[in-house]
């Protein structure tokens, strides 16, 4: 969305700090042994707690108030009873929530315990990109050259990207203008960042696939060929500096 008065600023700071601030206490809470259902309904009560709704659940009657993903899942796993936490998972939350007619996104993965399989470096990888990824967003940048330094640097750490999930406008509802910031460059692309504006900006860094697809409960995305993917989001608003980073509360680079 645009921000056009304070008010909208302060809206758009609000849920920005309730989303993060639940990330952050969410990836505090899990444990191994621990149901990825327990975890949601930890996240829910967070939110209500603010009076905040859960974007998935209001918007798409998603099954969960977060999407929580463990392993091989890429994106938007469905928290359940049966999916328990074990040493070493590698986990990703994705909080996105609406309070008073706003709307945030975040998200971060990371490694449950120790890390017995190595997923380290991808997720440090994804934050990593993330992190530079934004810092090099100002009002004028092409969306395009954004996505090329992600899928530059995730090829310079020995990873991919997975080229159909992206980054996207929020504010006044979940997906807004621009709808595909993209992790990889289309040259095609001529849109670029506009200054006052909030988007969501997140990385998807794989180890093997390159394309997201849908398992049959309709919901849950695994990499077309196998391996991990991690995920790191943050909502921005962007300037004609360094962006102002929303989302800080979750904690995701610390």
């Amino acid at each position: 969305m645009s921000i056009t008065k304070e008010s909208e600023l302060i809206g758009m700071e609000k849920i920005s700090a309730v989303v993060g601030t639940t990330l952050k206490l969410m990836r505090e809470y899990a444990k191994v042994g621990m149901s990825t259902k327990e975890l949601d309904e930890y996240g829910g009560s967070i939110l209500k707690s603010y009076g905040a709704k859960s974007a998935p659940y209001e918007t798409y009657g998603f099954p969960g108030y977060a999407c929580i993903s463990v392993n091989e899942e890429a994106a938007h796993g469905i928290p359940s009873e049966k999916r328990i936490l074990k040493e070493g998972d590698l986990v990703n939350i994705d909080v996105s929530a609406e309070l008073n007619g706003f709307w945030s996104d975040n998200g971060g993965s990371f490694v449950l315990g120790k890390d017995i399989h190595n997923h380290q470096p991808l997720v440090d990888a994804s934050k990593n990109i993330l992190r530079k990824a934004i810092s090099n967003i100002k009002g004028g940048v092409k969306i395009s050259e954004i996505g090329y330094l992600i899928e530059t640097e995730a090829k310079k750490s020995g990873f991919k990207v997975i080229k159909n999930l992206a980054g996207h406008g929020v504010g006044r509802s979940l997906h807004e203008e621009p709808e595909n910031i993209l992790n990889y460059r289309v040259k095609s692309n001529r849109e670029r960042f506009k200054v006052n504006t909030t988007v969501a900006i997140e990385t998807f860094i794989s180890t093997n696939s390159t394309v997201a697809v849908e398992l049959h409960d309709g919901w849950t995305l695994v990499g077309n060929k196998g391996g991990y993917v991690t995920q790191h989001e943050q909502t921005i608003l962007i300037t004609n500096k360094i962006p102002v980073i929303l989302t800080e509360s979750n904690e995701i680079w610390n």
